[in-house]
């Protein structure tokens, strides 16, 4: 590993690490006085934490699709970063999960949601297909590490260890077990690509099918979410392969990241285009509530959350990036990284603005309290349980990369025939 990816390395342990160690706080806080550290209330009942839940399970299924492209349609040259992409995609949903049981009221009563489901409920539907894209992912992911685990299983220390437990005594490293290997990674991702537009469609369906809220209530808002998760997690993706995919110098996985790095700026020229015709036809038609939602997100208090964030770091600066210096590696995973880190500006500004209109004229005045507020600015609490479960993905990343052989860097020919899936590969 090179020494820029050493430092990078290092520093993103330490991030997680710390922000690991300052959520616990945020964690403690919720276990012990639940919501009322929360600054939400009885008119803006969703907040940081659904928003970050839906910023992060974007990224899962944004993730999830682009090992699509490998272990479903076969491009071969993203075939070395499927794994990669499969290990993001489950710990990004791990967080996404444990940010979403945070929110519950009753949190011991999240069995319900399985064992009780109400299946006219689009809620009641979610519990079912997150559950069954979690255990897909995690069956996929072992599927497509399986040879990796079987070759590094006799080597020294923990992650040889971990490497023989994971074989659970499967040690075929045969070119037929190869093949159908590659054969099961293909009818799982195949499987995995409806489920991942379903769950996420689902969840964009959610703020759809609100009548109240004119400014979720669009057909066009479950695709909204649907190219979102896409170029969220292909960004992530772009700057996770950037700093850990395969290759011993940084040069070595350069035509990886390029390649990634188009299809975010194609994937981010069209959330450009349906952002402008969600605002633009919003503003235009003068619908009272769902034009108010819209001045609040372009000129409201938090307008700079829209300006500066979202549009100036997460559009321009990376577009130019990729414009510009799409070629290099480093420029590429900034871009991506931004874009990334940014997106959660997006989620935010789905999820407040259309709470915090008043459903009827003069509700705001009409009563007073604690949580009759149309004000709303995430608590340190809620800030710092959201760093909780951020910090717990990444860690569970970092903790997965390097105890696993998830990225080859060595290049090694016996993995391809189980990527490729083709007889004439074996070595």
């Amino acid at each position: 590993m090179s020494t820029a990816r050493k430092g990078a390395d290092r520093l993103f342990w330490f991030l997680a690490l710390t922000g690991l160690i300052a959520g616990l706080v945020g964690l403690w806080t919720r276990l012990t006085v639940g919501h009322a550290s929360a600054n939400y209330g009885s008119y803006i009942p969703w907040g940081l934490w659904v928003s970050g839940y839906i910023y992060m399970i974007g990224l899962s299924a944004g993730a999830f699709v682009m090992s699509a492209l490998v272990f479903v349609f076969r491009v071969k040259a993203l075939e070395r970063i499927g794994t990669l992409a499969l290990l993001t995609a489950l710990t990004t949903l791990i967080g996404a999960l444990l940010m979403i049981w945070m929110d519950l009221g009753h949190m011991d009563r999240v069995w319900r949601m399985v064992l009780r489901t109400n299946f006219g409920s689009v809620m009641g539907w979610m519990a079912w297909l997150y559950g069954a894209y979690f255990v897909l992912l995690l069956v996929e992911f072992w599927q497509a590490m399986r040879l990796r685990l079987v070759l590094q299983a006799d080597a020294p220390g923990l992650a040889g260890t971990l490497c023989r437990i994971l074989t659970f005594g499967n040690r075929d490293a045969s070119a037929a077990s190869r093949r159908r290997d590659a054969a099961r990674l293909r009818i799982l991702g195949s499987i995995g690509i409806p489920l991942a537009i379903a769950f996420h469609g689902s969840v964009g369906a959610i703020f759809g099918v609100v009548g109240a809220r004119p400014y979720w209530n669009s057909g066009l808002t479950p695709i909204i979410f649907l190219v979102g998760a896409l170029l969220s997690g292909a960004a992530l993706l772009a700057m996770v392969t950037a700093i850990w995919g395969p290759g011993k110098e940084d040069g070595d996985n350069t035509a990886i990241v390029v390649l990634i790095g188009r299809i975010i700026l194609g994937l981010l020229a069209f959330d450009v285009i349906l952002e402008w015709a969600e605002i633009s036809i919003g503003l235009w038609s003068s619908l009272p509530a769902e034009s108010a939602s819209l001045k609040l997100i372009l000129f409201g208090h938090y307008w700079w959350v829209y300006w500066g964030v979202h549009v100036g770091l997460g559009i321009l600066l990376p577009a130019l990036l990729l414009l510009f210096a799409g070629k290099r590696a480093s420029a590429v995973g900034w871009a991506g990284g931004l874009i990334a880190a940014t997106f959660m500006s997006v989620r935010l500004n789905i999820v407040i603005p259309g709470l915090a209109v008043p459903e009827m004229e003069g509700l705001r005045d009409a009563f007073q309290g604690p949580g009759l507020s149309f004000e709303y600015f995430p608590s340190s609490a809620e800030w710092l349980l959201f760093i909780f479960a951020v910090s717990t993905a990444a860690l569970l990343f970092l903790l997965g990369k390097s105890l696993l052989p998830v990225v080859d860097h060595d290049a090694n020919p016996d993995l391809e025939p189980q990527l490729q899936g083709g007889p004439g590969h074996v070595q």
